[in-house]
């Protein structure tokens, strides 16, 4: 006969044994607790096992890992310390391998508690493999995504930022990049910002529109100078291979326009030994001859992507100024005809954009001229630089990264980045934007004053600054919520609004 258990450790009707030492070690309620912890403190859970000393290693690693982040987060700011990070390819791999380490050894721990903390009793099985299961799965998850968006931001600086030849590259002393500010010796910079209309159906490449972004590096300070797209007898310098074809300009009537440059070079690479591209590079020289600039850097932009950049960044928050037609040309007659079956206009009023309305917002001419579609362009670019969201854009990123790599391509050395980093943030924080009207009253395409265009240039480089007040509201964004783009059926002909004539720059919250 079996040897019953005393009444003492029995209560009346109890049919099953009492909880071993094990069970009363290692309760259902603790391995719930000891998985949490773990979840959330890479080996926390294990500190009541007997893996408790790897526990301690691993939760003294990741306190460290974690304090020595916060710091450099600190003293340079989170979202700079992040940028900086994101334009260096290098450490980006070798974030993502600490990445996936740590991962690893965190679903790991996480696994090893289970084990270690698992009940011995029979009940309640498969809720602690789906609670261990999520808990890791809470883990992995991030960190693979985080791993994935390292590596297309990798991709995005290897592809996106050429690596053009020395004689091509217009070189910035700036100094030593670990420094406090490595634009110290650089007190302005001047970058060309090119939209190309290239595509598999058009031969060569028209640069459809152009502007000079020169920023002042100590404020952040900004100037758009949009340049007509077609100007007549445009220069070369005297160090251009293209200067001894045309020593008085690009001079040949109406069929020798600024926007020809590019393919001009194109066709003649035996001018340009050892230049990878010499479309750019010619642009690049002319432009700066024209606004007498040293023009250091350009961003070139396949205008076919526009629309899908603008869509990846979410659409873009436009004051828009007069009626502009969608889908549209001017007519024989010189009014507006529309090429599908409806007549849509963008209207006046803060507009939410998206990709294919800002597109034509920034190119349509029909029912007005060159020069107010440049000031379209500068107000589409100023909106867009000062409403990127960097945070915003990761939840788009894969598909904003590609937009990118296919159609955008900057010419800025890739161990200068942090330093742009730094000058794109004084920028957005603090930098006004103003825009340098060329219109027709001071500009004529067909017989144009270079001269005059690079005294006004000048004159507004040394334009002060405007006062706190006006300075404040002309570099904020607007702030209303985004209404979508509203569309009217209408057979008239859009008033194109009157533009400044006197040469002079403006902010950009009073040109848009």
């Amino acid at each position: 006969m079996p040897e019953e258990l005393p009444s003492s450790t029995r209560c009346p009707g109890e049919t099953e044994p009492p909880p071993s030492r094990a069970e009363l070690r290692y309760p259902p309620g603790a391995y719930y607790r000891r998985i949490a912890l773990g979840t959330v403190l890479p080996g926390a859970g294990l500190l009541g096992t007997r893996w408790k000393v790897l526990g301690w290693l691993l939760v003294v690693a990741s306190l460290a890992a974690g304090i020595w982040v916060l710091v450099k987060a600190w003293q340079g700011g989170l979202l700079r310390s992040a940028l900086n990070v994101a334009v260096q390819p290098e450490l980006l791999q070798w974030v993502g391998v600490g990445i996936m380490v740590g991962a690893v050894l965190w679903v790991g721990s996480i696994v090893l508690t289970a084990e270690q903390s698992w009940p011995r009793r029979r009940g309640g099985r498969w809720a602690r493999v789906l609670f261990a299961a999520a808990a890791c799965t809470l883990i992995a998850a991030p960190s693979a995504l985080a791993v994935r968006y390292l590596d297309v931001q990798s991709s995005v600086i290897d592809e996106v930022f050429v690596d053009d030849s020395p004689s091509e590259h217009r070189d910035v002393a700036l100094a030593d990049t670990a420094a406090e500010d490595p634009w110290a010796n650089v007190p302005r910079v001047n970058t060309l910002l090119i939209g190309s209309d290239a595509g598999k159906d058009r031969w060569g490449t028209r640069t459809d529109s152009m502007m000079v972004v020169s920023t002042n590096t100590k404020t952040g300070d900004t100037l758009l100078i949009g340049i007509p797209r077609n100007l007549e007898r445009v220069p070369f310098p005297a160090s251009s291979p293209l200067h001894a074809l045309y020593p008085n300009g690009y001079d040949c009537g109406d069929e020798c326009l600024m926007n020809g440059i590019w393919t001009l070079a194109e066709g003649r690479p035996d001018l340009f030994p050892g230049v990878k591209n010499p479309g750019r590079k010619a642009t690049v020289d002319v432009v700066g001859e024209i606004t007498g600039l040293d023009i250091n850097q350009s961003v070139v932009i396949n205008l076919r992507g526009f629309k899908a950049l603008v869509d990846a960044m979410g659409g873009v928050d436009v004051n828009v100024q007069q009626r502009v037609c969608v889908e549209c040309h001017t007519s024989s007659s010189g009014g507006v005809a529309f090429t599908s079956d409806k007549s849509e206009y963008i209207e006046p009023g803060l507009q939410h954009l998206d990709g294919f309305h800002a597109l034509w917002y920034s190119r349509s001419r029909a029912g007005s001229d060159d020069f107010s579609r440049m000031r379209r362009q500068r107000c589409v670019a100023g909106a867009l630089m000062q409403q990127a969201d960097p945070v915003g854009l990761l939840q788009s990123y894969p598909q904003l990264a590609k937009v990118v790599k296919n159609n955008v391509s900057i010419d800025i050395p890739r161990e200068e980045l942090s330093a742009w980093v730094d000058l794109a943030l004084r920028i957005q924080k603090g930098g006004s934007i103003r825009s340098l009207p060329l219109t027709a009253n001071v500009v004529k395409p067909g017989n144009p004053d270079f001269a005059e265009i690079r005294a006004l240039v000048k004159k507004a480089l040394k334009q002060p600054t405007a006062s706190p007040t006006t300075s404040a509201s002309a570099s904020a964004s607007p702030s209303p919520t985004p209404t979508p783009t509203k569309t009217k059926k209408s057979s008239s002909t859009p008033t194109p609004t009157a533009t400044p004539d006197d040469g002079a720059a403006e902010s950009l919250a009073a040109t848009c």
